[in-house]
């Protein structure tokens, strides 16, 4: 069987990378705006009149969305595997744009009542089917064309979709809320970052328009065995994988989604009277962190293996949990930034290396399905309440060092995953078409 990749460093690769990261930075830029303004606007302008429980009820409208991932995930796959990734990228780019855009032209509730926050919902809804299917296509179309030896390294490239994206959505937020009082940014001022979405989708839209066909996908097409109903086979024959996967995300999203859930933007205004500006400003930095591990973490897995680079991830993770929040009681920004930088190391440790792992677990056959199904259910487990239960234990308990007990025990669940796990680093991905699939379904290192 002839090989699906080019020579090392193509152009090709780096180009098919570059419109994938690009493509996800202006989903994520998408679906962080909305989270941030939770914490910042939409409990004022949405859901005004329920008292101290405003907050938490704005952040389960975040996880709501959560709850459409997995149809999205669904959706995708089956479309991806059947009818190619290229397709998907399009498709769920163009779905974030129109859902974003529209949430900008939202009355408020004091001008159309409960009916406000019903059509916020119903955006968000969208806004989670297109998160829910956009991953996997992106993280596959980057892994299946790179070369066999730095598959991490390109398929880091998506990852870094998320933290560049909430630079973004910070510095967008951050730039309004400077040159606006707080009166004109509840006003007005909030709805410009959605706006924008416009603009940053059309972008995206002529980028991916340029990107090939997965090659490892046509190659499955040429054959003629892919699977007519991809998730039957998957949950048939790979459903421990898709539960593993899952719980492997789950331990990275509920620790990441403290920064990008909006949870510490509004604990460290409303409970530490931070500048808003300020603690923006303070993500934004950390933000730069989070996308130099993420590709250190996608790089180094090519080295030492995936999963290894997992294990140092969460590890860190777990030693940082604690001295993180007591820094960020300080409510010094240079403390906090610090905080959040040292953060941001095994976070992107913990995310680099996933798009490769993902594409390495799942044959061709249904290999969108099973990567963005175990995406958007840990999505769902990890991300979908984790900054709702981290107000609620806070509140609850008076101490933020509650929701370090509960991140400690999320990320150690994912380490023990990864002990669970077969690392296929350097495996032809196209092992399913040569009757070497049984060895992928295994689930035990």
């Amino acid at each position: 069987m002839s090989k699906p990749t080019q020579a090392p460093g193509s152009r090709q690769h780096r180009t098919v990378a570059l419109a994938a990261m690009a493509g996800t930075t202006i989903e994520w830029y998408d679906f962080f705006i909305y989270a941030l303004s939770t914490g910042l606007v939409f409990s004022q302008v949405f859901f005004d009149g329920l008292g101290e429980d405003s907050l938490i009820i704005s952040f389960a409208t975040i996880g709501i969305s959560f709850f459409f991932r997995p149809v999205g995930a669904a959706l995708a796959g089956h479309l991806g595997d059947r009818l190619g990734r290229r397709a998907m990228l399009i498709a769920t780019l163009l779905l974030m744009g129109v859902a974003t855009t529209l949430i900008g032209l939202v009355p408020t509730q004091n001008s159309i009542g409960t009916a406000a926050p019903v059509i916020l919902v119903l955006l968000r809804i969208l806004q989670g089917l297109s998160a829910g299917g956009e991953w996997g296509g992106a993280a596959l179309i980057s892994v299946e064309h790179a070369p066999t030896d730095q598959r991490g390294r390109f398929g880091a490239y998506p990852q870094l979709g998320a933290p560049l994206g909430l630079l973004l959505a910070n510095g967008v937020l951050a730039l309004i809320t400077a040159l606006t009082t707080d009166d004109q940014f509840l006003a007005w001022g909030w709805r410009i970052p959605f706006l924008l979405s416009v603009v940053l989708v059309a972008a995206g839209f002529v980028i991916r328009r340029k990107v090939d066909e997965s090659p490892v996908y046509q190659e499955l097409k040429k054959s003629g065995t892919h699977a007519r109903t991809p998730l039957a086979t998957l949950f048939k024959n790979h459903w421990p994988l898709v539960l593993a996967g899952a719980l492997l995300f789950a331990a990275n999203n509920a620790v990441g989604y403290m920064t990008t859930g909006g949870y510490v933007q509004a604990y460290s205004v409303n409970h530490l009277d931070m500048d808003p500006t300020t603690i923006l400003i303070c993500v934004m930095v950390a933000a730069v962190g989070w996308l130099a591990s993420t590709l250190a973490g996608g790089r180094l897995s090519d080295r030492i293996g995936r999963l290894r680079v997992y294990r140092i991830g969460f590890a860190i993770q777990l030693a940082w949990m604690f001295p993180f929040f007591a820094l960020l009681n300080t409510a010094n920004a240079a403390l906090v930034v610090l905080a959040l930088v040292l953060y941001s190391i095994g976070l992107g440790l913990t995310y680099g290396p996933q798009a490769a792992l993902f594409s390495e677990m799942y044959p061709t056959a249904v290999r969108y399905s099973g990567a963005a199904l175990s995406y958007a259910i840990g999505a769902v487990l990890g991300g979908a309440f984790a900054p709702m239960i981290a107000e609620a234990l806070q509140s609850g308990t008076g101490t933020v060092y509650s929701v370090g007990v509960y991140l400690a025990s999320v990320t150690a669940v994912g380490l023990g995953v990864t002990f669970f796990l077969k690392d296929r680093k350097g495996v032809p991905l196209s092992d399913a078409e040569t009757g070497q699939e049984e060895d992928r379904t295994a689930v035990t290192a």
